[in-house]
């Protein structure tokens, strides 16, 4: 998960906050949350009128495939990958990253894999 939230992170930039719940049971898996205020700019007002609050989750037998012989090879295409899975993922829930807005108050993009 570290180094998860050290890419995005560098692909979101200042000003958003990063945490990671721990995984408690089945119905409350290891999350990431990526939060921050909407901010307004010359260039790109607010698009949303929600603050940035999306939570991201990954499928159990994802994270145990990445135990397998192939795994670090895998997460390391996925970490690649993330720029563009983000641009993905905004389009189709309506979040955007730059005015750190969204049309939802909680955004869940859940049951992820590690493909790239």
């Amino acid at each position: 998960m570290p180094r998860i939230v050290e890419s995005v992170a560098r692909l979101v930039g200042r000003g958003v906050r990063i945490d990671i719940a721990p995984y408690e049971n089945s119905n409350s898996p290891t999350r990431l949350r990526v939060s921050a205020a909407r901010h307004d700019s010359a260039d790109r007002p607010s698009r949303f009128s929600y603050d940035l609050n999306v939570v991201l989750t990954w499928d159990d037998d994802e994270i145990a495939r990445l135990f397998q012989a192939d795994g670090e090879a895998r997460f390391l295409r996925y970490l690649d990958a993330t720029a563009a899975k983000l641009d993905a993922w905004q389009g189709v829930r309506d979040v955007d990253l730059i005015s750190r807005s969204q049309s939802e108050p909680t955004v869940l993009v859940g049951g992820l894999d590690f493909e790239a």
